[in-house]
């Protein structure tokens, strides 16, 4: 969310934006409810305080001047109460379209209107040229008996899957080795439930638009969370933190769960697309410093980089353009590791900036040390490790011709010593 005061006095640049990530918004409409809402509070204050004044009056008064105060206190209370009513009919109308308003992005930001637009920044490493025919990931789960898609299929549905034997070892052995990862780098671990309440969805601009992304239990009045990021931003929802409280980095760990609405026929073998799924989430709440929250960012990019390094995985980075980076993202980059059976990059860490565009929604501030002044705080995030979604591209790159896979040496102390699956 900006400030209206923001978007009062850069109403072109705010277009703009819309018009470059395609949000549709009549940001005119908007300003003008804006403007009817101010009139409408003004008015009400204005008949509120002379209706007080009177009130305050009438012990004082005598009978006929206490009729004559007792009959105006009615009649302002009436014409409050039409002011009221015509404000409540303007005021949802304007809260969601704020709600919509998107974030401005870096001026480094391509322009475009898809992913089919975003930058390839550079590729590290070089995709494998195997001497035999390389399988793909589902092939190589089921030679090995490491999954049952089939019989999970029969009782969870499509877009499920189960890992069985080593493959699970291999699962959990990634989270582990996430979690060691941002611990040492100063990250606190933080185990974080999956069902949230709707304004936690709002806190982050997953709602009011995603919704059809999003699974609803409606004899809780609950929302299945797609991130740990959700529950995360909203654990400090309307506090007023201490600058010296400042950065908080948080390594969130927690199921996930998607619909994957709109994206019915792509993807559906294997562990690409499923409905459920585990993360660790790097996330950082810091002080509002663009240069701070750029240290941030980098920070979240090295790690996530690190760790498809560590595991042997090629990969490229990519600038996502204004039309694929989401509304509240100030920068955001996509990083995607080769996935043989494919013959191209697939994500695998998706990194983004926000500013104070969740802090705003979610009320998240801090007092500064030297002024005292309160300010939105900046948030941050990027995946640490998702489960299955990583684990096609690294089965694949690491198939030997026997069925076999290799361990990454980074990965070998979490699978006990062993250098192949």
């Amino acid at each position: 969310m900006l400030d209206i005061k923001f978007i009062r006095e850069n109403t072109d640049l705010i277009k703009k934006t819309c018009e470059q990530k395609n949000v549709d918004i009549d940001i005119d409409l908007m300003l003008k409810l804006d403007a009817e809402i101010l009139s409408l509070n003004q008015k009400l204050q204005d008949l509120r305080e002379e209706k007080n004044a009177i009130s305050s009056s009438i012990p004082t008064l005598k009978d006929d001047e206490k009729k004559e105060a007792i009959a105006k206190s009615k009649d302002l209370n009436d014409k409050i109460k039409v002011y009221e009513i015509e404000l409540a009919t303007k005021q949802p109308d304007f809260d969601d379209m704020m709600w919509r308003v998107p974030n401005i992005p870096a001026p480094d930001v391509p322009v475009g209107k898809d992913d089919s637009e975003n930058v390839i920044l550079r590729r590290e490493g070089t995709p494998r040229k195997f001497d035999f025919e390389p399988r793909d990931h589902y092939d190589i789960l089921e030679m090995n008996d490491w999954a049952d898609f089939k019989r999970v299929a029969k009782v969870c549905g499509s877009r499920s899957y189960t890992l069985k034997g080593a493959a699970s070892r291999l699962e959990i052995a990634l989270h582990m080795y996430m979690m060691d990862k941002l611990t040492a780098k100063g990250f606190t671990m933080i185990t974080v439930p999956s069902m949230v309440k709707e304004e936690a969805l709002y806190g982050t601009g997953h709602f009011p638009t995603g919704r059809d992304d999003v699974y609803y239990l409606p004899k809780e009045n609950l929302y299945l969370s797609g991130t740990a990021e959700i529950v995360l931003t909203s654990l400090h929802r309307d506090e007023i933190l201490e600058e010296n409280q400042l950065p908080i980095l948080y390594a969130g760990y927690s199921p996930c769960f998607r619909s994957e609405a709109g994206s019915a026929g792509k993807d559906v073998r294997g562990l690409i697309r499923v409905h459920q799924f585990m993360k660790v989430e790097q996330y950082v709440i810091c002080k509002a410093d663009l240069a701070e929250s750029e240290k941030w960012y980098n920070t979240l990019l090295e790690t996530a980089e690190e760790v498809l390094k560590d595991l042997e995985l090629p990969y490229q980075v990519l600038a996502c353009c204004t039309g694929d980076m989401g509304a509240g993202k100030y920068k955001m980059y996509d990083l995607e590791a080769w996935t043989p059976s494919q013959n191209k990059y697939r994500e695998t860490h998706s990194c983004s900036n926000l500013l104070d565009w969740q802090a705003r929604r979610a009320n998240i501030r801090y007092r500064e040390n030297a002024t005292g002044k309160v300010k939105y705080c900046y948030t941050l995030n990027n995946t640490g490790i998702a489960t299955p979604r990583i684990l096609a591209p690294f089965l694949e790159n690491h198939q030997t011709a026997d069925g076999k896979v290799r361990i990454p040496e980074k990965l070998r102390p979490y699978m006990g010593g062993k250098e192949y699956l």
